[in-house]
């Protein structure tokens, strides 16, 4: 419709300029009759003219571009296309993908009530997915895989009910940009209110921001050597136990390899008694100086805490310190538990973190018990009441922390370690072992499994093993 508006103005400007030149042509230029015919020769007043012609077509270009950007704030900042608009024109200020993901949720989720599907077709990785049940369907995943390939050609193409290309807007559900190996698909039913003009200025943004989130990525890979990065390290790293406690009954032993120097990863060893000891492990949200700094806060919040004992209320103190950065959308999921030799148990809160585990010996063998979430996310959402969860101990059992750097690492087949046997099978075999030689293990696997590529996560465990 823009396109379309501007043209016809266009037309009518030109078609103006030409009316009044013939005017003008007619009226200024003298005619002298010889002999019945019509003498030309005077040659002032034909550049008279040609100069009000020059002048004409340059008012006329200086009145179209006025009238253009009230047609593009009409059409294009009006109605549907507003939302597309916006997105395109915030974008040229996204520099990370975490800018991208918050952009798509404000505006073409919240506001414009879209479903966003980002991939990465070259690793076939899924980076963004809206949390619509649409979205999040696995056999939606399937068929965008089956019906656009990573040699799929760059450009945009709209969508129909079937999720096959059609060739006419007002026909689409939705639309997808290829651009560079990566799709980015749309969904919105009334794909048809938008103004085709949207779509290249949209594509050509989307290229010029995928170009610059490379090249501030390499650019952050290059800074980790900087030594201004390794300070912020060493001051992070002074936050975690410089070496492990040796409470009774209890061995301990810690990894952490953070995939860039700073982490949002965390964990802690606090003894409370001469048996109760607290144990922690925990994962912030994202990466770098904003995940550190919470990192930090966390692990000082609960340090302060005088009773250690209460769990809900060391919870609800993380929980406030959180909230009160005012960082939107840093959070943090973490497990905390006090195992107590003594009485051979572990109390524990789990927000939302997926891996705790208790290895146990029986007469089959070691099998895994779960400790399972019983708490949401920390720091972003409001947490009501705290449930502690209780567990039995025995002597020879191992409790394993570890954050999904862990078990969410891929082999080339995209194949997560924390859904093989592999995995599990490793664990009970090293389940007899010290705490250390068990992490080397698991360590050990998580490398061998990775195929030596770069990893994308931190990776932090700790481990505990009660003694008889």
């Amino acid at each position: 419709m823009f396109k379309a508006r501007r043209r016809i103005f266009l037309g009518v400007v030109y078609c103006l300029i030409a009316l009044i030149f013939i005017a003008l042509a007619v009226f200024l230029v003298p005619q002298t009759k010889i002999n019945d015919f019509v003498d030309y020769t005077n040659t002032f007043p034909t550049t008279v003219t040609a100069v009000l012609f020059c002048i004409l077509l340059l008012t006329a270009s200086s009145i179209y571009g006025m009238i253009r950007l009230h047609l593009e704030h009409t059409i294009m900042r009006s109605g549907a296309t507003a939302f597309l608009t916006e997105f395109t024109d915030r974008l040229r200020q996204c520099y990370s993908r975490e800018d991208f993901y918050n952009l798509i949720s404000e505006i073409l989720e919240i506001k414009a009530d879209c479903s966003v599907l980002y991939v990465d077709r070259k690793n076939n990785y899924v980076l963004y997915n809206s949390p619509a049940r649409f979205t999040s369907n696995q056999e939606l995943m399937d068929k965008m895989e089956r019906y656009y390939p990573v040699d799929w050609k760059e450009g945009v193409f709209f969508l129909g009910e079937n999720l096959g290309v059609v060739s006419k807007s007002k026909n689409a559900r939705g639309f997808f940009i290829s651009s560079g190996g990566y799709h980015f698909f749309v969904f919105c039913r009334y794909t048809r209110r938008f103004d085709l003009e949207i779509y290249p200025r949209l594509q050509e943004e989307i290229e010029r921001f995928q170009r610059r989130a490379q090249t501030i990525s390499d650019l952050s890979e290059i800074s980790e050597l900087s030594k201004e990065w390794e300070q912020l390290a060493e001051t992070q790293r002074s936050f975690l136990p410089q070496s492990m406690p040796e409470p009774k009954g209890l061995k301990l032993a810690a990894y952490f390899r953070p995939l860039i120097n700073v982490s949002g990863d965390y964990y802690t060893v606090l003894p409370i008694d001469e048996n109760k000891t607290l144990v922690m492990l925990g994962d912030v949200s994202g990466k770098g100086l904003a995940a550190a700094l919470v990192m930090g806060l966390v692990m000082n919040t609960v340090k302060i805490k005088e009773n250690k004992e209460d769990l809900p209320g060391i919870i609800q103190a993380v929980d406030k310190a959180i909230k009160g950065m005012h960082l939107q959308d840093k959070y943090t999921v973490l497990f905390m538990g006090i195992i107590d030799t003594q009485k051979m148990t572990i109390r524990y809160v789990n927000a939302s973190m997926s891996d705790p585990i208790i290895v146990t010996r029986s007469p089959e063998g070691y099998r895994i018990k779960s400790l399972s979430s019983n708490c949401s996310i920390v720091g972003i959402i409001p947490i009501d009441e705290v449930e502690v969860s209780e567990q039995r101990l025995f002597s020879g059992d191992l409790i394993m922390m570890a954050s999904d750097g862990v078990s969410e690492v891929m082999n080339e087949d995209k194949v997560e370690l924390g859904d093989t046997e592999l995995f599990t099978d490793t664990i009970k075999k090293s389940a007899a072992k010290e705490p250390k030689e068990f992490i080397d293990d698991i360590v050990n696997l998580v490398m061998n499994y990775n195929a030596d590529t770069k990893l994308h996560d931190d990776l932090t465990m700790l481990v505990a093993k009660v003694q008889g």
